[in-house]
């Protein structure tokens, strides 16, 4: 049966699309004094969004809605090749667009965008067809486990090579929770554990800024005018915003106050507009998505299907955690964007085309059930 006549999923999509809604609002008053900063039109940013991310990032799930999600297992070669080598051609100069210290953006033409996001589909897509195509060496090291994990940690290279910390933390927890998923025997865990640790040392400690991070994860007040000035500034907005919130469009950390506000830093103007009670609405939301894409992988017809969408679910989720802990100061800021809220088409169109793969599997699970 085409996945045309199959049944969709509405309670996914309704939630998706209340959060790219609550999205679109929350970062419409964020982005007004910086754009008109920028720009002299208090409208830019939005209109931007709405224009390359939401509008092209809704066509992009219904396409990928369309589209068996076997066909990304056929043509997985393909990807695999293209990411890696966009990838390094962030790197070139005259096509990689440095900003902050950091080029994570390329330009072709008109069009700019950022590779790692579709780095992280790529990876998932991978993961999930090894755990498939090899489920009966998943537990042998050498013929099993370390081709993809030289592939894995490929991507991760590249992406750090930008550098792009933040990006490589979630692709990383994204493989080890599908790897988790598929049985991977709890001993490669704890090596990788080993391993990891001490990667995450080596980068603290060639990165002096890293290091100044971490400290003043422990102790805000440590530089308030230097390396904590945004954990401090995020803080003071949350705090702020109480309960209720100061109002739509009031916010005061905004005005220049705040750095990141339209990106990183976006769920602490949430919080100062709009107040716990609303921002615990996008927070259940964030839930319930989480809750449908662990459903999805439970109906999923076969294993790359279940896979695939416990990946994609693993990597909006963690995502969407990682950021708001780190505003709250639970975990240190490594400068990773909130999905649907956070400015930046690429990760709306990325997102938005991840869910239109669950929605895809999603169908095809309904047909199971049914039979």
């Amino acid at each position: 049966m085409k996945a045309s006549k199959l049944k969709i999923d509405y309670t996914l999509l309704f939630i998706v699309l209340g959060l790219l809604a609550y999205g679109l609002i929350v970062l419409y008053s964020a982005s007004t004094v910086q754009s008109f900063a920028n720009f002299g039109n208090a409208n830019y940013y939005i209109i931007h969004q709405g224009l390359y991310g939401a509008v092209v990032g809704l066509i992009a799930l219904y396409v990928c809605s369309r589209i068996d999600y076997h066909q990304w297992q056929k043509y997985l070669p393909i990807l695999i090749f293209a990411s890696l080598f966009l990838l390094f051609l962030v790197k070139i100069p005259g096509l990689g667009i440095a900003s902050g210290g950091a080029t994570r953006w390329m330009r072709l033409g008109p069009i700019s965008f950022q590779p790692a996001e579709l780095a992280k589909l790529v990876i998932i897509f991978y993961i999930a067809s090894w755990v498939d195509k090899k489920r009966s060496s998943l537990n042998d090291f050498y013929y099993g486990l370390l081709p993809s994990l030289c592939i894995v940690g490929l991507f991760a290279a590249l992406i750090l090579w930008q550098p792009d910390f933040g990006t490589m933390l979630v692709l990383l927890l994204v493989c080890f929770w599908m790897l988790f998923a598929a049985g991977i025997d709890w001993k490669y865990f704890f090596y990788a554990g080993l391993a990891g640790a001490l990667a995450l040392y080596l980068f603290i400690k060639i990165e002096p800024y890293r290091v100044k991070r971490l400290a003043t994860f422990f102790n805000p007040a440590l530089d308030p005018k230097g390396i904590s000035y945004q954990i401090n500034q995020a803080l003071l907005a949350i705090g702020s915003g109480g309960w209720w919130g100061f109002g739509y469009g009031l916010s005061r950390q905004k005005h220049n106050y705040l750095p990141a506000a339209i990106n990183d830093s976006i769920f602490a103007v949430f919080g100062e507009e709009l107040g716990f009670f609303r921002v615990l609405v996008a927070v259940a939301l964030f839930a319930a998505f989480a809750y449908k894409g662990i459903q999805i992988a439970k109906n999923a017809p076969d294993t790359f299907g279940r896979m695939v969408a416990i990946g994609i679910t693993c990597w909006l989720t963690f995502q969407a955690l990682i950021n708001i802990a780190a505003i709250i100061n639970l975990l240190p800021l490594t400068g990773i964007p909130l999905p649907f809220f956070s400015y930046g088409s690429t990760a709306l169109i990325a997102n938005l085309a991840g869910v239109g793969i669950l929605l895809n599997i999603s169908r095809y699970g309904h047909r199971l059930a049914k039979v």
